[in-house]
C-alpha cells in the first residue's frame, strides 16, 4: 500500500509541475462578509458570461448551510462533493452540466469528509482533480458568507478573491473584515472588489474608494476595484423563476454590468500560476483550522 501511495504522489507532483508549466488554471473565490448581498447570484451569472466569452468554467458551491446555486439555476443536484470525498461517486459523476457548457459541482456536506480524509484517499482524489483542472480555464468557488473558519479556509487558500458587498454600512464593514483576514493570512492574494445592488453610480464609486483607501492605509494591502452592479428588478424576478437573470433578460442593466465584470476579469494581469491542485493542497493544510 505504501509503494502504491508513493507512486500516486509522484504522479500527482508530475502532473502539477506540467500544469504550472503550461497554462495554470485560475481559482477565484467569490465571497462576502455577510449574507444577502447577492454573492451567489453574481457568481452564477458571472460564470455564465465567462463561458460565453469562450472560457471553460467550473463553478463549485461551497456554501454548506445555504447552498443557492442550484436554486438560481433551477437544477436539483443528485450528488455533491461529500459523495466524492467519501468515495461513493467519482468526480465525473458529481459534475452537472449548466448553461453554455458551464460545469457545476454542488458542495453538500463534503467538508466533514475532507477534514477526516487520509493521505491515501486525498491522493486518489487529487488524481481525479487533474481532469477538472485540465478542462477548466477558471474555477469559481462560491463560498459561504461571513468569516467562519469553514469559509475562511477557502478564501485564504485561493490566489484570487472577489469580495462582494453592497452600499449598506454593515455589508461594507463585514467586507472590510474579510479583507483584513486576507491581508493577515495571505498577503500574496489578489483581492477584487465588487459593489452590488447599487442605486447610483457615485454611491458605488464611494464604497469602492472607501474600501480601497482603508485597506491601503490601515492594512498596507492593495484591493483592486472590479466594478459595480446596479439594482435591477429583473434580478428579483429571475430568482423567483429560478433562472439566471443574464439568460432571462441579457439586455437588463444587471446583466450588462456582470458582462463588464467578466471582461474586466479576463483583462487583469496574470496571477502567478498555482492551479487547482495547489489550491487543494493549501486548503487541506488548513482543514483542521478551528476544529
Amino acid at each position: 500500500m505504501r509503494d502504491q501511495a508513493e507512486k500516486l504522489r509522484e504522479l500527482v507532483n508530475e502532473h502539477a509541475n506540467n500544469k504550472q508549466k503550461t497554462s495554470g488554471t485560475r481559482v477565484i473565490a467569490v465571497t462576502s462578509g455577510k449574507g444577502g448581498v447577492g454573492k451567489s447570484n453574481l457568481a452564477v451569472n458571472l460564470a455564465i458570461y465567462l463561458s460565453t466569452l469562450g472560457q471553460k468554467i467550473t463553478l463549485i458551491d461551497t456554501d454548506l448551510g445555504l447552498a443557492n446555486i442550484d436554486l438560481i439555476l433551477g437544477i436539483t443536484p443528485e450528488y455533491h462533493l461529500g459523495h466524492f470525498f467519501s468515495g461513493e461517486r467519482s468526480l465525473s459523476q458529481i459534475v452537472m452540466e449548466g448553461p453554455g457548457g458551464l460545469r457545476i459541482i454542488a458542495g453538500g456536506s463534503g467538508f466533514q469528509e475532507l477534514a477526516d480524509i487520509s493521505e491515501w484517499q486525498l491522493d486518489k482524489c487529487l488524481q481525479q482533480f487533474y481532469s477538472l483542472e485540465k478542462n477548466s480555464d477558471i474555477i469559481l468557488f462560491d463560498t459561504g458568507a461571513g468569516i467562519s473558519n469553514k469559509v475562511l479556509r477557502f478564501v485564504v487558500a485561493a490566489k484570487e478573491v472577489m469580495v462582494v458587498t453592497t452600499p449598506e454600512p454593515t455589508a461594507i464593514a463585514d467586507a472590510y473584515g474579510v479583507i483584513k483576514v486576507l491581508a493577515r493570512e495571505n498577503s500574496a492574494s489578489k483581492v477584487y472588489l465588487v459593489v452590488n445592488m447599487v442605486h447610483k453610480e457615485d454611491e458605488g464609486q464611494q464604497v469602492m474608494n472607501r474600501l480601497v483607501m482603508v485597506a491601503e492605509k490601515f492594512l498596507d494591502f492593495p484591493v483592486e476595484p472590479l466594478g459595480m452592479v446596479f439594482y435591477d428588478p429583473v434580478v428579483t424576478q429571475a430568482v423567483k423563476l429560478q433562472q439566471p437573470f443574464s439568460l432571462m433578460d441579457p439586455h437588463c442593466k444587471a446583466a450588462k454590468n456582470v458582462q463588464n465584470l467578466a471582461h474586466r476579469i479576463l483583462s487583469l494581469p496574470e496571477v502567478p500560476a498555482g492551479g487547482f491542485i495547489s489550491f487543494w493542497r493549501r486548503l487541506v493544510k488548513m482543514r483542521h483550522l478551528g476544529e
